[in-house]
């Protein structure tokens, strides 16, 4: 489908997803979740791609919902805009390609949402990060609630959530919230290098890897753990598998394949 409010661009396996609303700070409309849900649901069909890299143009990645769409809103108009922006976010992370958030600027509300439901975050020494829901009179309605406590723990969710402060980048990589705080000018350059890297390794044990960590951590460990196995498992069914251990003793480069 044609986009209006996002911009994608593929280079080999790697594809990049640009949220384009730089004059609202790129919030988060229904419009633009709806985009969203369509053009992940594109990616997960597309073979060729194995990793994606998202983020938002000028000077912010997404600096929240659109306050402007909600203010009239009443309680069912409200729980149907967070059902669809939480639909799209467990869309994203349930994904089975790795996702890497590049973090540009603002990351606020359902900007701080969405990112936590990106497998890594890499983020430019000047994003902010933040639920300030509160302030305005709402909870953080696109799972902010649920992902924050599994990323940074219960307690330190509780006071970013219930106080609303925003945090700079360094203290999000302190607190677990971000993987790496580098300079806005290689932010790009160094999600496309982490995207290369992990698109060189088996792709379906990649795909299996996720899989496990995502099921394994809503679960206890002994259910976890079982999980594993069976996905361990599985990669032993592979071409991949055969071929990454051969190519490992025969000390060349493996040759994956996606089977």
């Amino acid at each position: 489908m044609a986009y209006t409010k996002l911009i994608i661009e593929k280079q080999e396996n790697i594809c990049t997803v640009k949220i384009n609303n730089p004059e609202a700070l790129n919030a988060l409309n229904s419009t633009i979740l709806k985009e969203l849900d369509a053009t992940f649901a594109e990616i997960k069909e597309d073979n060729s791609i194995d990793v994606v890299i998202l983020t938002g143009e000028g000077r912010s990645f997404v600096a929240g919902a659109d306050i402007s769409q909600m203010c009239e809103m009443n309680a069912i108009e409200g729980k149907a805009f967070g059902e669809l922006g939480a639909s799209v976010f467990r869309k994203i992370e349930l994904l089975d390609k790795v996702v890497i958030a590049a973090v540009n600027g603002f990351a606020l509300g359902g900007g701080c949402e969405l990112a936590m439901a990106c497998d890594i975050r890499v983020a430019s020494v000047k994003a902010k990060f933040g639920q300030p829901e509160v302030g305005l009179g709402i909870t953080p309605g696109f799972s902010g609630t649920q992902r924050l406590a599994r990323v940074v723990g219960i307690g330190k969710a509780k006071e970013l959530i219930y106080t609303a402060d925003v945090i700079v980048a360094e203290e999000a990589y302190r607190i677990g919230l971000v993987n790496k705080v580098v300079a806005p000018e290689v932010l790009m350059d160094e999600c496309m290098a982490m995207a290369k890297k992990i698109a060189s390794k088996a792709p379906l044990a990649v795909r299996y890897a996720k899989e496990a960590i995502n099921r394994g951590i809503e679960t206890d460990i002994d259910t976890g753990i079982s999980i594993e196995a069976d996905l361990f498992g599985l990669c032993f069914s592979t071409e991949d598998q055969k071929e990454g251990m051969q190519a490992f003793l025969g000390k060349r480069n493996a040759d994956f394949k996606k089977r």
